[in-house]
Order: C-alpha cells, then structure tokens, then sequence
C-alpha cells in the first residue's frame, strides 16, 4: 500500500493575484463557475457545507449549489434533517467548492436564511418527479430500520400524490449571504495564491492577499 505520507501533486495549471480579480467577488464566482462548466468538470456545482451545533459541533456534508447571485448562494434541502436543525440553531455556515481538475477552491463563509416560499415552490416543480415524490417518503438523517421501509413509503407517496406532488412544508430553500469569500489557486512548491474578499461596513469589499 502506498504511504499516505508520500502522496503529493504540484500545482502548476495557474496563477492568481489582486489584479486579476473582479472587483465582485459574485462576479468572480461566477467566472471561475463557467470555466468549470466549460471545462466538463463532474459536477461542477457540488460543495461541502459545513455547519454547527447547539454545543459548536462541524459537521459537514456534499450539496449542490442551485443558484447565486448578488443576494448570495442557494441550496435546497429538508428542514428537519440535521444541517437544517443545525441551522436553525446557529444560522451561519461555510461553503467549499473543489475544482480539483483546475487546481482552484473558494471557501464562502456567511449567515444562512430560509428562502421564500415562492422560490421553493418554483425549484420544487423544476425537479424530475421522483425526486419530489422522494422528497415526502424521506424522514432525512432519521433513523430507519431498513431500505424496504423507505421503499414502501416512496410507493405510498406515489400512489397518494401521482403525477404532481406539491412541495412538503419540511423542504425548501437556504441562500447564505457571504461576508468572505476566498480564492484559492494551486501553485508549486505549495506556494497557493489567496485571495480573500471582507464585506465592509456599507457593502463594499476589501480585497487582500494572504499567505499560502
């Protein structure tokens, strides 16, 4: 078995400095998000959210991003699964995209609000089928006593809903507005550029470069 301590890459696909970047660090996401998209990535829109407990706790978790924009970042999940409960319970979380293949992370730090109603509604319907009826036989992060358990229940939803289930009142919606944003570009010798976003007071963002 190889040693886990010998792995290692050198980064050397790019470069990152101050004077690249967009002025927005949203408009800086979504430039480095097509160029992950354009290059065929897998999955391009997956991250690891991380959140807290009520006794400080991080758990985290692989989600996909569903939206971004200037009010920030959004995901869809059920309310009474755990990250929801943690939510709930502490409000803030960080986001990590990993573009392994273009040697590039950004790391989204912010505070976490439920989206509205009408927003969850018009994603919910955008979903195939089965995923909204999954939605109603899943008592996520609950305990089950085996697969057949949440088979028949998924029958039970199809069978009560058919063909146009609405949205469970347990699912919607979180958009995390950011108040950092990192950049991170591999480079040799673990040499990284980091470029990190602060909003400031008023809105605006100051930008610095901080040691790899």
């Amino acid at each position: 078995m190889t040693s886990l301590a010998n792995l290692r890459k050198n980064y050397s696909l790019g470069s990152l400095d101050v004077t690249d970047v967009d002025p927005n660090p949203i408009h800086q996401f979504q430039k480095w998000l097509a160029e992950a998209l354009d290059a065929k990535l897998p999955e391009p829109n997956a991250m690891t959210l991380a959140t807290v407990d009520e006794n400080g706790r991080p758990t985290a978790r692989i989600l996909l991003i569903k939206g971004v924009d200037e009010q920030g970042f959004v995901f869809f999940t059920n309310y009474e699964s755990r990250k929801g409960h943690e939510l709930a319970a502490n409000p803030h979380a960080s986001l990590l995209f990993y573009w392994i293949e273009l040697e590039r992370q950004v790391r989204i730090d912010g505070s976490v609000v439920k989206t509205s109603a009408e927003e969850s509604d018009a994603y919910f319907a955008s979903r195939p089928l089965g995923s909204r009826i999954g939605a109603w036989a899943s008592e996520q992060s609950k305990e089950i006593e085996s697969r057949a358990v949440l088979e028949a229940r998924e029958r039970d939803m199809a069978a009560k809903y058919g063909e146009h289930p609405p949205r469970p009142p347990h699912w919607g919606g979180y958009r995390l507005m950011p108040h950092a944003i990192e950049f991170w570009q591999g480079r040799p010798s673990r040499l990284h550029d980091r470029i990190l976003y602060t909003r400031e007071t008023g809105g605006d963002w100051r930008i610095a470069r901080l040691s790899p």
